[in-house]
């Protein structure tokens, strides 16, 4: 899963309430962890670059009123971290998502419909021996078909 990608935002939300926070350089910090789980030009990646504080002269005088006990930039930053480390916790990594379709895809070129289905079922399944069941299914595939489809995941 991505235990090490959470961790590192969790520790990120917490460097929010440091007393000397920079929001430039915990921006900067931020991106470049975010760019390596889901690449440069994700909408998250977006949302952190665009966090700034804004100096207008309404914005300071609402700032200084007694509506808004918390900075409010800061609460932004927390929610998007947030939000990206339920999905994580949920769905895991996008690396992971793209290569288990492209295994199935592979998969669905060489097996039958029926066997596709059995390793469905297998799957969502609590079956001890699941991966032996899974194993036997695969075994089928001719040698030609397992050597294109081994091939083919090293390609992509």
């Amino acid at each position: 899963m991505a235990e090490n990608e959470i961790a590192l935002l969790k520790e990120q939300i917490i460097r929010l309430e440091e007393n000397k926070f920079d929001l430039e350089a915990w921006k900067n910090r931020t991106i470049i962890f975010l760019e390596r789980i889901f690449g440069t030009e994700n909408s998250k990646v977006r949302m952190i670059k665009d966090l700034h504080y804004d100096y207008s002269s309404w914005s300071l005088r609402d700032a200084t009123g007694a509506g808004k006990a918390k900075d409010p930039v800061k609460m932004q930053a927390n929610e998007i971290l947030s939000a990206i480390i339920v999905e994580l916790e949920f769905l895991g990594l996008p690396q992971e998502t793209e290569i288990k379709n492209k295994v199935r895809e592979l998969l669905e070129d060489e097996l039958t419909g029926k066997q596709i289905k059995k390793i469905d079922s297998l799957l969502k399944s609590n079956s001890k021996n699941k991966q032996e069941q899974i194993s036997e299914i695969i075994e089928d595939i001719e040698k030609d078909g397992l050597a294109a489809l081994i091939s083919k995941l090293l390609l992509s």
